[in-house]
């Protein structure tokens, strides 16, 4: 976690090259099982609907609009929940979001037809996309700054461990119990992480220090204790120009941060509506090309084992070649990779291998963007700021998905729609080289 140094005190949080401890390592890994179920929640439906289709007789467009719904339910919560976790805390915001996300999913199993499903993918997805900025904060916040790419970068790791999970489970699941077990699994697994939450993850200890709720040096000087750092005798100083007012919602669309923020929300909506285009529509394209559902829930689980790689990666090498330089030559990947799927022969072997490398640049494209988020916003904003970004990549992935649905409804071939997916890529180059990182945030490391 940056020093609060930055807030004007020394000796509270994590120095920049310190080790990184237990009780960090703890914290951290309870957010990259948290960000699992993200990638185990949007390949459900991956992998669901090709059985959904045929027992309800889908249209591609319908299908495309079950993909869609709990991603508009992701963007709403990003924009709606999100900024909880910086008026309640991250550690309440989380909790809030696991019930939704465990009750969306238990009422995805019983659904009897498709409005039904539709409308509990959007209670589900406001569960995740309110307690994916909660988590990318406290990770950026936990972390000691020379790791912090590296701890992001694992907590992206956790979608694909996630999605790659599902994909393992699902196969046997449905074909011995039906597609709503795939539901109730994931039900189970949101539950089972509260009582995590309560005991691994700690309140950022920046949101304590910049909103200061009641008891707040009590619980700084806990986690200071855990750090093993000295404890407080007093909160530190409130920096100037911050006394009398607290920052909110609107200050993200006033002065420097205007340009900022909005430049993160067409960023997040350029990448992500790429990048759920693969993943949702890959098993459903398998099987219109006269695949098996299974080769289709196959080839899922190879991008994300692949996505994993490169996640790993992307930590390792972030520092060396600059946050900036990094991220756009992912991007150049992504599109690169995802055009050569379109263009890939219809045979198993050869859509496998393309789904492989899409899936190593699609998941580091989506480490690139949980690692900027964090550096770009100030600590009393960052929860909303996150979320603020979040959400705009939610409206991305909703477009996406359900655009693919129409151009394969209008006739268009794998490779032009595949290639027509692959151009917001250009304006996510754009915008990386234009948007100010770790000018408010927890890091200036970036180049």
């Amino acid at each position: 976690m940056a020093s609060v140094t930055a807030a004007g005190s020394p000796g509270i949080g994590v120095g920049g090259d310190e080790k990184m401890s237990i009780f960090q390592i703890a914290a951290i890994s309870v957010c990259v099982l948290i960000n699992a179920l993200d990638g185990f929640d949007v390949l459900a439906v991956a992998f669901t609907a090709p059985a959904i289709s045929r027992e309800w007789s889908l249209s591609p467009t319908q299908v495309g609009g079950l993909f869609s719904a709990g991603l508009a339910g992701m963007g709403i919560g990003a924009f709606t929940i999100s900024p909880l976790g910086d008026k309640w805390g991250r550690r309440p915001a989380i909790l809030l979001c696991l019930a939704l996300l465990a009750g969306g999913m238990f009422a995805s199993a019983f659904s009897g037809d498709l409005s039904q499903l539709a409308a509990t993918r959007i209670v589900t997805g406001l569960g995740i996309g309110g307690i994916l900025a909660s988590i990318n904060t406290v990770v950026a916040e936990y972390a000691s700054a020379r790791r912090r790419s590296l701890a992001i970068s694992c907590m992206a790791l956790g979608y694909p461990v996630g999605a790659t999970v599902g994909a393992l489970a699902a196969v046997p699941l449905i074909e011995a119990f039906g597609w709503r077990s795939i539901y109730m699994l994931g039900a189970v697994a949101a539950a089972l992480l509260v009582p995590l939450v309560l005991w691994l993850l700690p309140e950022s200890i920046q949101f304590l220090a910049a909103r200061r709720p009641a008891g707040a040096l009590d619980k700084i000087n806990r986690v200071q204790r855990k750090l093993g750092r000295p404890p407080l005798d007093r909160l530190p100083p409130v920096p100037a120009g911050a006394a009398g007012r607290r920052a909110g919602f609107a200050d993200l669309f006033r002065g420097d941060m205007l340009t900022s923020t909005i430049l993160v929300m067409l960023l997040n909506m350029s990448v992500m509506a790429t990048v759920y285009f693969a993943i949702s529509w890959t098993p459903k394209i398998l099987s219109e090309l006269g695949f098996s559902d299974s080769i289709g829930i196959y080839a899922s689980m190879m991008m994300n084992v692949a996505g994993a790689i490169g996640c790993l990666l992307f930590g390792l090498m972030a520092n060396r070649f600059g946050l900036r330089n990094l991220s756009a030559a992912v991007f150049v990947g992504m599109g690169l990779a995802l055009t050569a799927y379109g263009l890939a022969p219809p045979r198993a072997v050869a859509l496998i291998a393309a789904a492989f490398i899409t899936g190593f640049f699609l998941n580091t494209a989506i480490t690139c963007l949980y690692t900027i988020l964090p550096q770009v916003f100030p600590p009393e904003m960052r929860a909303t700021g996150t979320g603020i970004g979040l959400g705009g990549g939610r409206i991305g992935a909703v477009a996406g998905p359900y655009l693919a649905g129409m151009l394969i409804a209008a006739g268009w071939s794998r490779a032009a729609y595949c290639i027509a997916l692959a151009v917001p890529m250009l304006a996510a180059i754009a915008i990386v080289a234009a948007l100010r990182i770790g000018k408010n945030g927890v890091s200036s490391e970036a180049k």
